[in-house]
């Protein structure tokens, strides 16, 4: 099943130059895949790790017709993230195929099933583990095919396409998905005209705004006790977890999908979790992209965006590497980045999306200075004991 070939360890092969482990070429601060073909271009990957245990996770499955790429930032805890890497894709795939082609309604559809997997999993371990109810994970995913790309996520992880401008010369960076967060005011506007009855509903509290106090992004995979209310009135939940009550649902699941016809001035993409956007600007990371060689791209967008986190602190980069893992999460954040460069125009070709012998898979670590039982301990094909792929 396609399940059992996103899990296949082979299928984490570096690509040209790369490095691996929390070695990428001799820099341990990230793991990284320089560069790799696709469809339609070449692509890189990259990802550095903050937290004590990586809740970021990112992956590219190519086939000789389609790209597909996601990037899932977890929040509370790896496990949603990881949940999330081994399940949405045999979804689409299964959706698409049934359907005959990508659509936005395919992929709606399987975010759907991936957030109802996700909750039967938290209810079935939920009382031995109650934390579980209170992870969760924002969702991006590109999928390109048929010379067109969707762009459907969750959460503030976001996409830029860089495309030429009109003199030719300049790159012009066009945002492609929206941030659900609390920071931006019409997210805040939307929430506030959903619960007219609720004067709390947004709080700004440790120097952001939140949701209830508690969470920034507004749509997530995960998340169970904010957006099914029983879990948070449960003594046992409010006793480990978390004891603010609520009446109704606060977060969804509902992405949000944008359909993008290719076009001859587009260049790139860039698909990257927040830890990139809270350091670069769209323009900045855009520019890095188009003035800098392909090979190991991402990484240096990573090393960008490092190197701005250190500077904010008066620091070098090369202090953040000595900084422990756990304690420089308060220096960044888990960053996770995929370039995709977009060098072929197909038109008129049929969309299919292929069967598994023709997919190539490309998973960042589950745990970058981990060792492999730590993987083998929490990856979610253990959660997933008789699922279908």
């Amino acid at each position: 099943m396609l399940l059992r070939w996103l899990a296949r360890p082979a299928e984490r092969c570096l690509g040209r130059g790369g490095g691996g482990g929390g070695g990428g070429g001799g820099d341990g601060m990230m793991w990284h895949a320089e560069l790799k073909p696709h469809a339609s271009g070449e692509y890189s990957i990259a990802v550095a790790q903050a937290n004590a245990k990586l809740e970021d996770q990112g992956q590219v499955v190519t086939s000789p017709a389609a790209t597909f790429v996601g990037v899932y930032d977890g929040h509370g805890g790896p496990e949603a993230s990881r949940f999330i890497s081994s399940r949405l894709f045999p979804h689409l795939h299964r959706f698409a195929s049934e359907q005959g082609g990508m659509s936005t309604d395919a992929i709606k559809r399987a975010f759907h099933a991936t957030e109802e997997e996700f909750l039967h999993m938290v209810k079935r371990s939920w009382l031995k583990q109650p934390q579980i109810a209170s992870v969760g994970s924002c969702c991006l995913v590109g999928a390109i095919t048929d010379n067109v790309l969707y762009v459907a996520n969750l959460g503030d992880s976001r996409a830029v396409l860089g495309h030429r401008g009109p003199d030719g010369r300049e790159v012009v960076a066009e945002r492609l998905s929206n941030d659900h967060n609390v920071a931006e005011e019409e997210i805040r506007k939307e929430l506030t005209e959903q619960h007219p009855d609720d004067s709390h509903i947004v709080v700004y509290t440790r120097g952001v705004w939140r949701i209830k106090g508690i969470i920034q992004v507004s749509r997530s995979i995960g998340d169970v006790y904010l957006k099914k209310p029983e879990f948070a009135r449960d003594p046992i939940f409010r006793q480990c977890v978390c004891s603010i009550p609520l009446k109704r649902p606060v977060m969804t699941a509902e992405p949000s999908i944008k359909e993008h016809q290719l076009r001859q001035q587009d260049l790139f993409l860039i698909f990257a979790s927040d830890g990139l956007w809270e350091q670069l600007t769209d323009k900045a990371a855009v520019d890095i992209v188009f003035k800098n060689p392909r090979a190991g791209i991402a990484k240096r967008l990573v090393r960008a965006a490092l190197t701005e986190a250190a500077r904010k602190r008066e620091m070098r980069y090369t202090d953040i590497k000595h900084i422990e893992i756990g304690s420089r999460r308060n220096f960044h954040d888990d960053i996770t980045v995929v370039v995709v460069y977009l060098d072929h125009h197909k038109h008129g070709v049929r969309p299919n999306l292929g069967n598994r012998n023709s997919f190539r898979f490309t998973n960042a670590p589950v745990d970058i200075f981990s060792g492999s039982s730590d993987e083998a301990d929490h990856h979610p094909l253990r959660l997933m004991d008789g699922a279908v792929g």
